[in-house]
């Protein structure tokens, strides 16, 4: 399977599913009707067609979709359950179910939704598939007429780094190494002429000896890339991804069923790349800064070990409490780089606990953020764009859990409690000049459709995050 045909398309993908709000094509309207709305919500269909959703035992829960017929027997258009919300971004991100549900044909919406660029958007991410691998995919969807106020140039840049980010958490690791990474990277760096470094072999090992640590005991080898766009006297933005592109746990080895999506461990990396995508698609006025440590973690003769103690780029030495908390040590190293240019804001996505998921399931990733004006704005941001984010704290008493009595800092915490707390209190030893740290542990992945987030990889986070930088940088 090519590179080129995985991490590519996104934007002439979603161009196939839009119509231009001037269309002049015969469109049939989409009604929309909650709970308690069958009769009130629904008057401008004709009697036969209320009768027909009444007869067929059609209920407006949330994300059911009915056909209405039409007198000539063609589909005359179709009714949207919106079951009982009341909130203009789940009505919106709700739209995202009807490709997978309406037959090819060309629709617009007739009931008001508040956010038509989100409606618009969620239709778009409705329709993702990821059918590379099958002799037989769908290649077609029902196409929607845009809203008159919206740009589809905007729809087409969101759901198109959204799909860029699906498609490298979806592909197989045998697929998606150190090597496929940083092919991704350099293609979307080379679209918008962002100048691009990679740093690997004795280079890596003097100045990055996390990375290479991790990365070493795979034949695949380890790298940081990193590359940077826009003016160079804008507002720096530097965002860091973890691209561990398969994790064995090394040699703190996982059990078999722990290891079927750990594909998905460069889930950070394809988050930041997702929302580099947009920021630099959009041209905002900001001088970005992508770093993507990239490496497989796997098991040989000379893999690190439980009780090493390793250097690390900042000059803290860090004892290893278990290989499989491999995340946070690639990390760290591309944050003390990230943090010595003295970003106005600098960005951590990482899939990088399962405490995390304990605490909050897949669907909520925890933000951590030391600013609480930005904090606030971002989580605000989430919640337009149903991309949602709970914000959880550096617990500084928590800190006392990393102490280590043979180096300056052990990677983990000795007991059971408190896991992704912990981590980014680890991550933040290695953050001190920039003007504001975020840090997303994200899941990366839906285990289960929903409306606009088909089963799989999932760049959590980035929609949120682009809609707070262009409003703040726009």
């Amino acid at each position: 399977m090519s590179e080129t045909k995985q991490t590519s398309g996104g934007k002439k993908r979603i161009e196939n599913l839009l119509l231009a709000a001037d269309s002049k094509a015969k469109t049939p309207p989409i009604w929309l009707a909650g709970n308690g709305d069958r009769e009130t919500g629904l008057q401008a269909l004709v009697p036969a067609q209320r009768d027909w959703l009444k007869g067929s035992g059609w209920r407006p829960d949330a994300g059911s979709v009915a056909l209405l017929p039409g007198e000539d027997g063609a589909i005359a258009g179709a009714v949207l359950g919106l079951g009982s919300t009341k909130d203009p971004s789940a009505i919106a991100m709700l739209v995202g179910a009807l490709p997978g549900k309406l037959p090819e044909g060309k629709y617009h919406l007739a009931g008001p939704v508040q956010d038509p660029e989100l409606a618009a958007t969620a239709w778009a991410m409705g329709a993702y598939g990821f059918g590379y691998y099958k002799a037989k995919s769908k290649s077609s969807h029902p196409k929607l007429k845009l809203p008159t106020s919206v740009d589809a140039k905007v729809v087409e840049r969101i759901a198109g780094a959204v799909y860029l980010g699906r498609d490298l958490i979806n592909r197989p690791a045998s697929d998606m190494g150190p090597d496929e990474l940083e092919q991704a990277a350099r293609k979307l760096a080379k679209t918008h002429r962002a100048a691009v470094k990679v740093t690997k072999g004795e280079e890596l090992t003097k100045k990055f000896p996390m990375i290479e640590a991790v990365g070493r005991a795979s034949t695949r080898k380890p790298r940081l890339i990193d590359f940077s766009w826009g003016k160079r006297n804008a507002p720096k933005i530097t965002l860091v991804g973890k691209g561990i592109c398969f994790d064995t746990g090394g040699l703190n080895l996982k059990p078999g069923g722990s290891m079927a999506l750990r594909k998905k461990d460069m889930g950070g990396a394809a988050a930041v790349l997702s929302l580099a995508s947009m920021i630099m698609d959009a041209k905002l006025n900001v001088r970005l800064r992508v770093l993507v440590p990239a490496a497989e973690n796997s098991v040989s003769g000379n893999a690190f070990r439980p009780g090493d103690v390793l250097a690390s780029r900042k000059g803290l030495s860090v004892e290893i409490g278990n290989t499989d908390a491999e995340g946070r040590l690639v990390l760290a190293d591309a944050l003390s780089l990230a943090d010595d240019e003295k970003p106005e804001i600098l960005v951590s996505m990482a899939t990088l606990t399962g405490a995390a998921r304990v605490a909050l399931g897949p669907d909520l990733p925890p933000l951590y953020c030391d600013d609480d004006e930005i904090a606030e704005g971002v989580l605000a941001s989430a919640a337009r764009v149903a991309d949602p984010l709970w914000r959880m704290p550096f617990w500084e008493p928590y800190d006392k859990l990393l102490k280590s009595d043979v180096a300056d800092v052990n990677h983990i915490s000795s007991g059971p409690f408190a896991g992704s707390i912990t981590a980014a209190l680890f991550l933040k030893r290695f953050v001190e000049k920039a003007g504001a740290y975020l840090h997303f542990d994200i899941f990366g992945w839906v285990p289960s459709a929903k409306p606009a987030k088909p089963k799989g990889g999932e760049p959590q986070g980035a929609r949120a995050l682009f809609e707070f930088f262009r409003g703040k940088y726009g």
